[in-house]
């Protein structure tokens, strides 16, 4: 594969990653060499600091897209406007999905709505209804799950206690199963 298809790959899959992601795994996930990962890196950044409101961040914690710092008032506006208004829909709909499954990691979450959730976690980590820990099984990662904060607003002393729990939970647990399977096939399928 070509650098610059790479280079594209690899600012789609960090925009729906979110966080910072290894050399290492970047490349395991376009299926090419480390190298051809720090190549389209260098590419990328040259790209998006000629044009464009991203950048690309290279650190020893790995990669990740930010903002442009000139955009960083627009940006701190509608986080602000996020911040004071009701809690969307989306909100809603992930601050359930952890409430029911959690801790849940990002991707478990964003593979149940089916869209990219980083900024949803933010904002909902920001108000406290959320916590965000390092994930025992893999370091590098997060999980979710509500907060006391938010268990204290709702009036319940534990997630239990939520509406028809049991089954809201088994049936994000069935999704969780089923995004394992994915993540399994495909990384077979990488693998060959």
């Amino acid at each position: 594969m070509e650098t610059s298809k790479i280079s594209d790959a690899l600012e789609a899959i960090l925009f729906v990653y979110g966080e910072p992601m290894k050399i290492r795994k970047a490349a395991e996930l376009l299926g090419v060499s480390e190298e051809e990962v720090e190549s389209a890196a260098q590419a990328l950044k040259e790209k998006n600091e000629a044009s464009g409101g991203i950048l690309l961040i290279v650190s020893e914690s790995g990669l990740q897209l930010a903002t442009k710092p000139e955009f960083s008032e627009l940006v701190q506006k509608i986080a602000k406007e996020e911040m004071d208004s009701e809690l969307s829909p989306a909100s809603l709909e992930t601050l359930a999905i952890i409430a029911y499954l959690g801790p849940a990691s990002r991707a478990e979450i964003e593979f149940i709505r089916g869209v990219n959730s980083s900024f949803i976690l933010r904002n909902l980590s920001i108000r406290g209804l959320i916590e965000r820990k390092s994930d025992p099984r893999r370091p590098s990662t997060f999980t979710y799950q509500s907060s006391l904060d938010f268990l204290k607003h709702i009036g319940l002393d534990t997630p239990e206690k939520l509406p028809e729990y049991e089954k809201y939970r088994d049936l994000l647990k069935s999704l969780r199963e089923e995004n394992k399977q994915e993540e399994v096939r495909a990384e077979g399928s990488s693998s060959n």
